[in-house]
């Protein structure tokens, strides 16, 4: 018993010793930060040498001031698939971000969204109708600002609130500057591409990847996730479409981050999506 309890001891320190190394090797590390409009920024961090949960890591945010002429909106096939790329230089704007969950074979999203005020996709819930953990955080987009909601229990709840632009996926990461809660299922656990979208308590906007599925950069699990997005000092934050899909791309560079659907370590690699968030400038 005293062994055991010993053991325990020992590994609880080091995981709170790796937790305190990570914490520092984020905070220390040193961002190569691009202007891309007035109120609009690409930062990028390399995490090389494992430092980073242990592993590689390439982190891209562009960070947006909800003031002036930024806006935030959403594009959408409801048939086709698209690159997030051509989602963003279509619709000229300054970033594109891949969105939510969609139907590989069909296109369209499988999950609610609403633009311009009208209604999109609905909901395709699970078995015996129980809603996934995709749809229980919503992108609220009302005159061009962002906030992120979460699920209130209730069955309609996407059509009680309050946006001209609405779009579910998840999981919620962060919610009133609380972490969310989390499942311990595969999805969350497992070291993947992440894309997500986030709200700082200064109310700017971050637009966020981390990069998976090569030596470069291992990619992070949703709770590895949740926690970048409490480091970057966000009140407020959502998981998107990842894997594959994970794109970010700006007007001038193009795409930034290293997308894995080619297998390669190139900027070549997009997966078509059927819908993106992107940020434009009135």
């Amino acid at each position: 018993m005293r062994f055991f309890i010993i053991v325990t001891a020992f590994l609880l320190n080091a995981g709170t010793l790796f937790a305190q190394t990570d914490s520092i090797n984020f905070k220390r590390v040193e961002w190569e930060t691009k202007r891309i409009a007035p109120g609009v920024r690409l930062k990028q961090a390399w995490f090389r040498n494992k430092s980073l949960f242990k592993s590689n890591q390439l982190i891209s945010v562009l960070q947006i001031n909800q003031h002036g002429k930024n806006k935030i909106s959403i594009a959408y096939e409801t048939k086709l698939k698209r690159k997030t790329s051509d989602f963003g230089s279509e619709s000229q704007a300054l970033a594109a971000l891949n969105g939510t969950f969609f139907d590989v074979k069909n296109g369209g999203s499988v999950d609610f969204i609403k633009a311009n005020g009208q209604i999109i996709n609905e909901n395709r819930l699970g078995k015996n109708n129980i809603r996934e953990q995709r749809e229980q955080a919503a992108l609220v987009i009302k005159d061009g600002l962002l906030h992120i909601a979460g699920w209130d229990g209730s069955a309609d709840w996407e059509h009680k609130l309050d946006g001209q632009d609405i779009m579910l996926t998840g999981p919620l990461l962060l919610q009133d500057d609380k972490l969310a809660k989390l499942d311990s299922n595969s999805f969350n656990k497992t070291r993947n591409p992440r894309s997500a979208i986030a709200v700082t308590r200064h109310n700017q906007v971050l637009m966020i990847t981390v990069d998976g599925r090569d030596a470069n950069s291992a990619g992070v699990t949703i709770f590895e996730l949740r926690t970048i997005l409490r480091w970057l000092g966000c009140k407020e934050g959502a998981n998107l479409d990842g894997g594959g899909s994970t794109t970010l791309w700006v007007k001038g560079p193009g795409v930034v981050n290293y997308p894995s659907d080619s297998r390669q370590w190139t900027h070549n690699g997009q997966r078509k999506v059927a819908n993106a968030v992107l940020v434009k400038r009135d």
